[in-house]
């Protein structure tokens, strides 16, 4: 066998081959290949990347590289900052460098350093999420962002850069589903609004939790009065279940809405 390359067996009986590298005492495994020859080179590319500290992430090239380029972030990464991270992570002094492709490149907080080491960032046409659990999460998702929200309008990115997922960039706008910032003559009111033939007032609160309850009871009013639509509803975790119901039983909102269902001639939006 040529060096690095080690023959294996498939369940089915067929030969293939894999190649292994040991660097600063770790034994890696770079990966299953069908010839002795392409094992080879796999091997001798990642030793070459491992000894040679001017090959940089931006060297690769699809139609030159054998290894995949996710093995190649994570021994540039390995070789420059002693560790081995399987997913395409490069460390940063402060921060760390997540290549989705060797175009697409996200920023975040050392703080997520250990979930996105063991969970992989797929892209679906501008979709980020990650698998868990048999479940897709978006990444948006940790940041209390729900999957409705709308960029530019309930979340921001503080300098403008999309891919800067650190904490400090990601400004949340609306917390909360169906609740909206609104200042007038240098006040402060949240905005309750529910869509039902159009977008419909429930009404203006002092603070956005409140007014993500007064949504909510509209929502229950909905149900109650024969609507079938499925309405997505908050989780407000500012208060303990007793100041939630004391909240939710005390809280008015718009007669309006009441009205609309004296109407027997609704129809859902």
């Amino acid at each position: 066998m040529q060096p690095g390359v080690f023959q294996a067996k498939r369940k089915n009986g067929e030969i293939y081959y894999r190649a292994n590298i040991t660097y600063l005492g770790k034994h890696i495994s770079i990966g299953s290949y069908d010839t002795e020859e392409a094992c080879n080179k796999a091997y001798l590319e990642a030793k070459a990347l491992l000894s040679d500290p001017q090959i940089g992430i931006l060297s690769f090239s699809v139609k030159k590289n054998i290894l995949p380029f996710n093995k190649y972030v994570s021994l540039i990464n390995y070789r420059d900052n002693h560790m081995y991270i399987k997913t395409p992570i490069y460390l940063q002094k402060n921060y760390f460098n997540y290549y989705i492709d060797s175009k697409t490149i996200l920023k975040f907080d050392n703080d997520d350093l250990f979930y996105y080491s063991s969970h992989k960032i797929q892209n679906r046409g501008g979709h980020m999420f990650v698998s868990d659990y048999g479940m897709q999460y978006n990444i948006l998702s940790r940041y209390g962002i729900k999957p409705y929200s709308i960029k530019g309008k309930d979340y921001l990115f503080a300098n403008g850069d999309e891919t800067d997922y650190r904490y400090s960039n990601i400004i949340l706008v609306n917390k909360y589903h169906g609740v909206s910032k609104e200042e007038k003559r240098g006040r402060v009111r949240y905005v309750a609004k529910i869509h039902l033939n159009g977008d419909f007032i429930v009404g203006r609160y002092p603070n956005e939790s409140t007014a993500a309850i007064a949504y909510n009871k509209a929502v229950d009013l909905c149900k109650a009065r024969g609507m079938t639509k499925k309405f997505p509803t908050n989780f407000v975790s500012e208060y303990t279940p007793r100041e939630y119901a004391d909240i939710y039983t005390e809280i008015k909102i718009s007669s309006h809405l009441y009205k609309f269902f004296r109407n027997k001639n609704f129809r859902e939006a």
